[in-house]
């Protein structure tokens, strides 16, 4: 939008409401930050953001007594009021001026101008603000050339980048993220002081630098963002095990791929076909453990054997270290890290009934994301190679469908379970139990026998007088 239309689009009953309450409040109100970016690039946005100068959560309980049903939260620590209105979730603080000490990146907070307030923000284009006071509503303020930079796609610090980022790390995080997000070029100056400035990171607590990450992984094109991460040393500080990736490592003259690159087009990959940040977070980690199997062999090359399930087993403990949930979605990942191949050596074979049932009740639920991150996987510059990998997991897909149409064993359990085989034998829970239900879970698996109860039943019998055992209540002969 033009700085017209945005006046424009400003002259609406809530924008004039906030006004006139300011007016009659005796304050001035201003929309800043990120909405004003985004209503200029003509980027959705529903969070506003609502400075006024003076105290902030005064304003807010003042003004919800002219919004009618509006409820307002106070957090008073914080010296920020929030309520939900016609859809949008707004925010009002009292405009701030802040300094900071070394070892913290909380500052210590003054009452502020709408011009100091300002100089307090993270970049040019997140200091701009609109007015909604009577004299000049609807007008830019834009004191560092907010308007410039934007339509340049520049991200450029109001202050000097170095006081910038050791203020605030975090804002090192965001410049990548929005760098990221928007495709703008971080200003050369401002790349230099975050190089410079890295090891500041370290006072920002984990969840802050995870919830910034996050939001990379999931902008349009995230490899923009990590090979800004690694540029800039942010990192191996932030994710050091993603860094053992990077690098070629060369004997007699035979290399393997880089791996963090490879790493990189896998996500991006899979950014083009889902916007599932645990489906980004598997492609990120499913070559993750490759440093730490990396052998070169005589007559072969280099080799990889068991980085998949080397890497599912790292999964938990890379989660606890980037504070991400530990529950099902970290179990989601796991489980595609660990099954990533199996569908690409179905791929390169003549694909049998039992190989599409493994993979079937191995991935259940997943398959399709399974899929969606093999197919990813084919990163080779041979185009008639990459077509004719998709071909064949074309097929595969295909074969799923056939053997799930006749056999139903996506989510599937086997028709007689460990209860059946501890009442028929008279059991406790224990060795002999595990045997006898693995082996009809694998019997069905490999096709030796149907999935139904009847062949399951004989088989189990089968399988219990190999062990000695005989039903209740029936003789031994």
């Amino acid at each position: 939008m033009t700085p017209q239309e945005i006046a424009a689009h400003i002259d609406q009953p809530l924008y004039r409401e906030i006004g006139k309450t300011a007016r009659d409040f005796g304050t001035k109100a201003f929309v800043i930050g990120g909405f004003v970016r985004d209503l200029l690039l003509d980027r959705p946005c529903k969070d506003l953001d609502i400075v006024v100068e003076g105290s902030g959560i005064e304003f807010a309980q003042f003004l919800s007594t002219r919004l009618s049903g509006t409820k307002v939260k106070l957090f008073k620590n914080f010296g920020t009021a929030m309520f939900m209105h016609e859809g949008f979730e707004i925010e009002i603080v009292g405009a701030r001026k802040e300094s900071y000490r070394s070892n913290s990146r909380k500052p210590i907070v003054e009452d502020g101008t709408i011009q100091q307030d300002q100089e307090r923000r993270d970049f040019t284009i997140n200091a701009l603000s609109i007015s909604l006071n009577d004299e000049d509503f609807g007008q830019i303020i834009d004191p560092f050339d907010g308007l410039k930079d934007l339509n340049d796609k520049r991200l450029i610090t109001p202050l000097a980048p170095d006081q910038t980022y050791s203020d605030d790390p975090l804002r090192m995080m965001r410049a990548i993220r929005f760098a990221t997000q928007l495709q703008f070029k971080i200003e050369d100056s401002s790349l230099e002081s975050i190089r410079k400035n890295a090891e500041r990171i370290k006072i920002v607590s984990q969840e802050r630098i995870t919830g910034e990450l996050n939001k990379i992984i999931l902008a349009p094109r995230p490899s923009i963002g990590f090979k800004l991460l690694l540029n800039t040393s942010l990192l191996p500080l932030i994710f050091p095990k993603m860094v053992e990736l990077h690098g070629v490592e060369r004997v007699k003259g035979h290399g393997h791929k880089d791996n963090f690159y490879h790493t990189l087009q896998v996500l991006d990959n899979v950014a083009e076909r889902s916007e599932d940040l645990w489906l980004r977070w598997a492609a990120i980690l499913h070559d993750i453990a490759k440093p730490d199997t990396k052998r070169f062999e005589e007559g072969i090359g280099w080799t990889f054997h068991g980085h998949e399930d080397l890497g599912a087993r790292m999964v938990p403990k890379i989660f606890r270290s980037l504070k991400l949930p530990l529950d099902q979605q970290m179990k989601f990942v796991k489980k595609l890290v660990r099954l990533h191949l199996r569908p690409i050596a179905l791929s390169k074979e003549t694909v049998s009934d039992s190989a599409i049932r493994r993979l079937l009740f191995d991935a259940g639920e997943d398959l399709e994301s399974l899929m969606i991150l093999c197919e990813s996987d084919i990163t080779s510059k041979n185009e008639s190679k990459v077509q004719r990998y998709l071909k064949n997991f074309q097929t595969v897909r295909e074969k799923c469908k056939e053997v799930e149409e006749s056999d139903r064993m996506r989510n599937w359990e086997p028709p007689i379970g460990g209860k059946q085989i501890m009442d028929t034998f008279d059991l406790k829970p224990g060795r002999e139990v595990g045997v006898i239900k693995t082996a009809i879970r694998e019997a069905i698996l490999d096709g030796k026998i149907a999935n139904n109860e009847t062949e399951a039943r004989a088989f189990m019998l089968d399988t219990a007088k190999e062990l000695g055992l005989t039903p209740k209540n029936q003789p031994e002969t």
